[in-house]
């Protein structure tokens, strides 16, 4: 493959100006360069392979590999975020082994207003030798005087200081503000100080010095400040480049693929060690006789200079003692342009490899991202930063890369360094101020648990409680003996189902149809509805060839009823968009049985009507005998559980047993929550259809916790910590944060990016910083919810426990609903709480299939079995 890149002397060329009559050059020599410079040629080919190599050495790296040894070293840093534009405030800059022996002191301003700083202050202190080869408590010491010196010229007053501290010397970072120094270099020798935190050290010498109250938040080096130090330009700036008298580079990685930390959230800076690329070899196609002469020494940028004119070749190598000729500066300069132009295609090569791990680690087909660059290589010689842009652009087509000059990445970017670590912590104690009241103790969940068994008590006896605990007149559940075919009915919506239910040896087989409910038969009168519901019911028993038969049928009716007996309900009230004329107030069983009259030649025997929950406790009780209990957490919530008859006042009998429907989503009506209700809370009740009522269930059910979410995200961004305090249109709008998001966002199988994916398509323009608080604000609203609902179990199944006066109690509890199934974590919230609030009762869990359908069949057959019994 062809060499890239202009270099040197291409065939048959001859620099201008040579060879001329009397040249003292030789004739050959002009061949002589260029045979000399074909060395320095790169092709193609060789640069994605050095590219591939560094990005496998980079995953070994971060992986933690230890064999065969990674060639770099991928440093975390620990700084977790990039800067926003709204960083503002004073910041001190103490910076020691950047610029040899001398130590450096700044004062920055930071405005709060992207692309808007003040020119920081700052003064240089010469370091005496003896300090620099003397104990280490006298180099710091020494620093801290010159901070107080530098601080003495400013009016600080009392305020708290910030610092950044800038030490450019090999150390091994363990934290944002933890970092072991390794050894020293640049003439530095001072006793005490390898092995030990310099932060710390620093930190001591300046309590000793005692005049000022100074915060050392962050030990960055120039590269990461070079990064931070940058006016981010077409994309965010997350990559930081330094070429210089040595070379590295930073970037932001995903945290999770970063062994040496423990975290799976967000992200932070590596720093990329690569000096030491090529180590075992993988540069020896590019390397020269005249690399291997100079014992792979570093560039010295300082010495190269490709455009300077003709004169100032002539004076550079006079001022080297050399003679030059009138063609040996136009040699020099191809010279020279072949060696930086070779720098700059193996530097390209790096970098397209970092950005090729950052479309990778993003999972991510084009990439948009700034890289800020810093060094005098950069500053000297701006046909290397071309070079650099042309073979990274070639390299890596798919990413569309933006190169910004950093502006004193070891002054201002390691301000800017402490500004977001100051920012993140401010924005840190402001959101567990806002989600403190989500976090329930066990204390209080305990005091939950109390709470409903109180209520529990007095609706069992008829008393004012906000759980009506109603008797269902199911009174037992499945013993596995049931056998027959039963209907079922399923009307709770716009669509209404009928079901046939063969109950055999075998198991449960369901057969059924979708019929949908037409709007001006729902807002109809109640014979034009119950005679719809019947057509289906025939439609349904021809197509499945029981025309004629008369088979048990149980009725899902799910709207507020008030139940008489197993087969009696009086609605109460239309919900859902129902509004049948004649209905309410009367027994929905009998509006069937009385359409089924008015179809003549039609037989159907309606035994039950039934409620989803107590449906789901039977049809899990089916498959579990122990299934006492059913719990519905979807849309909305509530629970029932198999009660001792002697305790229901108002039901004849004191021996077996009644399934009770608590409608606990009314639990706490009576302001016994209140002490748990947030402000969030408050504002959620207001705009709802039914203010002060179902407080329990808004706590808790997949209808509201999605508008918990949205209003304190309103808040946190009122606050500045979120979207940089811009309020969005999106974010104002009701219910546009669906409870189906907290289940997506809290995922653990979900990438940062696509949780930003999924709140960027609600309208939210945000950064990895938003989309964490976002993802711990729905952890807090969603384990409150279960951490409530496992409360509200806990207090179930330990009546149920004292009223058999069990020492232990085995029992299951048969669920469904969306949330539960559906959140990732919901369910073992749940769990985990009746465990610790209930520890005397073995709870499990049971995921109910078709409890509405199903569970209507299966009390049906109960109620059956339970006739024919009594019957013989």
């Amino acid at each position: 493959m062809d060499s890239i890149g202009p270099i040197g002397l291409q065939q048959g060329e001859r620099p201008p100006g040579g060879p001329q009559e009397g040249s003292s050059c030789p004739p050959d020599s002009f061949e002589l360069v260029q045979e000399c410079l074909q060395q320095f040629k790169v092709t193609e080919a060789q640069l994605r392979q050095i590219q591939a190599s560094l990005l496998a050495s980079m995953e070994q790296a971060l992986k933690g590999q230890a064999s065969p040894a990674p060639t770099i070293r991928m440093l975390p840093t620990y700084v977790g975020s990039t800067p926003h534009g709204t960083e503002q405030g004073d910041f001190v800059v103490l910076e020691l082994g950047a610029t040899g022996a001398s130590l450096r002191v700044l004062w920055v301003t930071l405005m709060g207003i992207e692309g808007h700083w003040i020119e920081p202050w700052s003064k240089e202190f010469a370091i005496p030798q003896e300090v620099m080869l003397g104990p280490g408590q006298q180099l710091f010491d020494f620093a801290a005087r010159c901070l107080s010196e530098f601080l003495d010229e400013i009016p600080v007053g009392s305020q708290g200081l910030k610092l950044g501290f800038n030490f450019s010397f090999p150390c091994h970072q363990t934290g944002l503000d933890k970092s072991t120094l390794i050894s020293w270099t640049k003439g530095f020798r001072c006793s005490g100080v390898e092995g030990q935190d310099v932060v710390q050290l620093l930190r001591d010498s300046i309590k000793r010095q005692g005049a000022y109250g100074i915060d050392v938040v962050a030990v960055v080096n120039d590269t990461v400040g070079t990064m931070m130090g940058c006016e981010p330009a077409a994309g965010p700036c997350e990559v930081g480049l330094v070429v210089d008298t040595g070379t590295n580079a930073c970037y932001m990685e995903e945290a999770r693929h970063v062994s040496a930390l423990d975290e799976d959230r967000g992200r932070v800076c590596v720093s990329i060690e690569w000096g030491s690329f090529g180590d075992d070899g993988a540069l020896r196609p590019v390397l020269t006789t005249f690399d291997y002469a100079l014992d792979q020494e570093s560039l010295n940028p300082g010495t190269q200079s490709p455009l300077a004119g003709a004169a100032r070749v002539h004076a550079i190598l006079r001022n080297l003692g050399l003679s030059p000729g009138p063609s040996d500066a136009e040699l020099v300069r191809h010279v020279c342009a072949a060696v930086c132009t070779r720098a700059a295609q193996l530097c390209a090569a790096a970098l397209a490899a970092v950005l090729a791990r950052l479309q990778q680690s993003r999972e991510q087909q084009s990439l948009q991202i700034t890289v800020a660059t810093g060094g005098r290589v950069f500053e000297r010689h701006p046909r290397f930063l071309n070079i650099l842009q042309e073979m990274v652009k070639l390299l890596v087509p798919e990413c569309e890369v933006s190169f910004t000059r950093s502006v004193d990445g070891g002054g201002r970017g390691v301000a800017m360094v402490t500004a977001v670590a100051a920012r993140l912590a401010a924005h840190r104690r402001l959101l567990e101020e806002t989600l403190a009241p989500f976090r329930l103790t066990l204390k209080q969940l305990a005091a939950v648990q109390a709470q409903m068994r109180e209520a529990m008590a007095k609706g069992l006896r008829g008393e004012a409680s906000s759980l009506r605990m109603l008797p269902t007149y199911v009174r037992a559940t499945p013993d596995g003996s049931e056998r027959g075919d039963f209907l079922a009915l399923d009307l709770g919506g716009t669509n209404f189902r009928v079901l046939l239910v063969r109950v055999a040896t075998g198991g449960v087989q369901i057969t059924n149809q979708v019929y949908s409910i037409p709007e001006h038969v729902a807002q109809g009168s109640g014979h034009q509805l119950f005679d719809h519901i019947v057509d289906c019911i025939v439609d349904f028993q021809q197509k499945q060839g029981l025309s004629g038969q008369s088979l048990p049928l149980g009725f899902t009716f799910s709207f507020p009823c008030r139940q008489l007996g197993l087969d009696q309900g009086i609605l109460l009230n239309w919900t859902k968009g129902f509004n049948a004329s004649d209905c309410e107030g009367k027994d929905v069983v009998c509006l069937l049985r009385e359409a089924i009259q008015r179809r003549q030649a039609v037989e159907l025997n309606v035994v039950a009507i039934v409620n989803d929950t107590v449906g789901t406790m039977m049809s899990c009780g089916y498959e579990d005998p122990r299934c006492e209990v059913g719990l519905i957490v979807g849309t909305g919530t509530n629970a029932c559980y198999m009660e001792e008859l002697q305790n229901v006042a108002g039901v004849a009998g004191d021996s077996g047993h009644m399934c009770i429907n608590m409608e606990w989503g009314a639990f706490g009506d009576d302001g016994s929550l209140g002490v748990l209700s947030t402000c969030f809370d408050a504002s959620v009740d207001l705009a709802s259809i039914n203010p002060g009522k179902q407080r329990f269930e808004k706590m808790i059910s997949g209808m509201y916790l999605g508008e918990i979410v949205r209003h304190i995200l309103l808040h946190l961004t009122s606050l500045g910590v979120l979207f940089r305090g811009q309020q969005t249109p999106r974010l104002q709008t009701r219910n546009i944060f669906k409870t189906k998001f907290l289940s997506e966002i809290e995922s653990d199988s979900l990438a940062l990016r696509q949780v930003r994916a999924i709140l960027e398509d609600l309208g939210l323009p945000l950064t990895s910083d938003d989309a964490l608080m976002v993802l711990e604000v729905c952890q807090a609203v969603s384990q409150r919810a279960a951490q409530l609902c496992g409360a509200g179990v806990a207090a179930v199944v330990e009546k149920i426990r004292e009223n058999r006066s069990l020492d232990e109690l085995t029992v299951s509890v048969g669920v469904d609903g969306t949330l539960y199934k559906l959140h990732p974590h919901f369910s073992s919230l749940v769990a985990a709480t009746v465990r610790d609030l209930a520890p005397r009762c073995a709870v499990t869990f049971l995921q109910s299939e078709d409890g509405s359908g199903k569970g209507a069949a299966l009390v049906t057959a109960v109620a059956c079995r339970l006739a024919q019994r009594a019957h013989v």
